[in-house]
Order: structure tokens, then sequence, then C-alpha cells
């Protein structure tokens, strides 16, 4: 059954002037080493990024809580499987959480354009809440 469900849309542009900015101080609070070789190897990373950080809200959102509630967003990561379908890996709190709730599933989409990224996550659980 589905037990919870998120959607973030991320402005690249806006991104990509945060990112101008801050640099390592912005992509390292919020993105793991695998998360930021991969974005970095890509001919417009900030599309990347924005794709990724809308997945971390997401999965937020999919939970009913937000930036601040507890989950580094660090432990929210998204990594290609051999075939390139993105998954969220998660650890520690965003774990716990998931585990606590009976969550047996995550699903994530993620699709970008130039201008913009967008993530879904849906939670899948066997029991009801």
């Amino acid at each position: 059954m589905i037990a919870g469900t998120g959607i973030d849309l991320v402005d690249v542009g806006r991104l990509k002037k945060i990112i101008a900015k801050w640099g390592g101080r912005f992509t390292g609070r919020f993105f793991s080493q695998h998360e930021i070789d991969y974005c970095q190897k890509r001919a417009v990373p900030a599309i990347h990024y924005a794709a990724r950080f809308a997945a971390k809200e997401s999965f937020l959102k999919s939970l009913g809580i937000g930036l601040g509630m507890g989950v580094n967003l660090k432990d929210i990561e998204v990594m290609n499987d051999q075939q390139g379908k993105p998954d969220l890996i998660l650890h520690d709190e965003a774990q716990r959480l998931l585990s606590e709730r009976g969550i047996q599933k995550v699903h994530l989409s993620l699709t970008h354009t130039s201008d913009a990224a967008v993530a879904v996550v849906i939670l899948e659980s066997q029991r009801d809440r």
C-alpha cells in the first residue's frame, strides 16, 4: 500500500547561482561525495544537483516532514543503478524513520530540463499506517 508521496520542483538557475556563490560549502553540506562526483562529471552540474536536491525534498515530503525536522540531507543519497535508474540510499535518521514506519520500498523518479528539475517519491508499506 502507498504510505506516502512527495514531489518537488527545483529551479536550476537558482541552484546554479547558489553553487557559484557558495561552491563546496553548499555542495558539501547537502550532498554525499558520491553525488558530488557524479554531478561534477556532467556538462551542466547544476541540473543534476537540482534533481538530487528535489529528490531529497520529495523524500522528506513523503514522510510528512520538512527541512530541519531531524533528517540531514546527506542521509538521503541519490545513486544510479547499473542501468542508470536513480534510487534513494538512506542512512542514519532517514533509514530509522523508514524502519519505524514499516516502509518496505521507496520509489524515485527524476526528470529535468535546463531550467527545472522535478522529483517524485512514493513510499510503499505492507501494512496500514
